[in-house]
């Protein structure tokens, strides 16, 4: 397992830390690989509660952009969609997925978030959304699923920034809680969990969850194969917007 993200386990309880504090963990292809791995491996080996949070002063700042330079265009292509494939990996696990979020959550960040069944953050917590700035459609129908086609539009439209009172309003969170809440909340999310056989959850998630693998994997590739996506990100960090 990657130094970039810490894994622990306990009965059937699995909790993964992002461990790039430096980088705002930010996703890198390394850590990417790591957490599909972990992930995947969850769903075979009788967890019923997934963890996901971040060490630091930040949940995710999203897609690692620091080599950009050294990276071609098949090669961005293919992490982006890397990271669908995590993300829906994590959205159709066959247990319950609990993101404890703070700070800033940016990009494929607040992905990770709202690809979780159960979303908490701290007070104070920020989100943002801009892939449309630079044409890569993530993550759209599964943050259509939390808040509405309405106001998702809103939100990816103009890649606004949304804090966490406006996240629990609109189902982006299920709940806002400060950090010294968390592990009465895991405790609860923990025996909530444990009340259904592994067979019950999965059959409780088929039947409660859209499954629209294909056309989102579909969407993505057309977004990040269309020529010039290197230069498009580039424009778009300089642009500081």
């Amino acid at each position: 397992m990657s130094d970039e993200l810490l894994r622990s386990h306990d009965g059937h309880v699995t909790r993964l830390t992002l461990n790039r504090p430096q980088k705002a963990n930010a996703l890198s292809a390394s850590l990417v690989e790591a957490l599909l791995d972990a992930v995947e491996y969850a769903a075979t080996d009788g967890t019923r509660l997934l963890i996901l949070d971040g060490v630091g002063p930040h949940f995710c700042a999203g897609f690692d952009f620091s080599d950009l330079q050294a990276q071609s265009e098949g090669d961005l292509a293919l992490r982006f969609i890397r990271i669908e494939t995590l993300l829906q990996a994590l959205y159709h696990a066959p247990h319950q997925t609990l993101a404890l979020a703070h700070g800033r959550v940016f990009g494929a960040g607040a992905d990770l978030v709202a690809s979780c069944g159960l979303r908490v953050a701290e007070p104070g917590t920020t989100f943002r959304m801009p892939g449309l700035r630079f044409g890569v459609v993530l993550g759209t129908r599964r943050l259509v699923q939390r808040i509405g086609a309405d106001r998702a539009r809103d939100i990816l439209s103009h890649s606004r920034s949304f804090d966490a009172d406006t996240a629990l309003a609109d189902g982006f969170l299920t709940r806002i809680a400060a950090r010294e809440e968390w592990p009465a909340l895991i405790a609860d999310a923990k025996t909530a969990a444990d009340t259904l056989t592994p067979a019950a959850a999965a059959a409780l998630h088929r039947r409660t969850v859209t499954d629209s693998r294909a056309e989102d994997m579909a969407e993505l590739s057309r977004s990040v194969s269309t020529p010039g996506l290197k230069e498009r990100i580039r424009r778009y960090r300089e642009s500081g917007t």
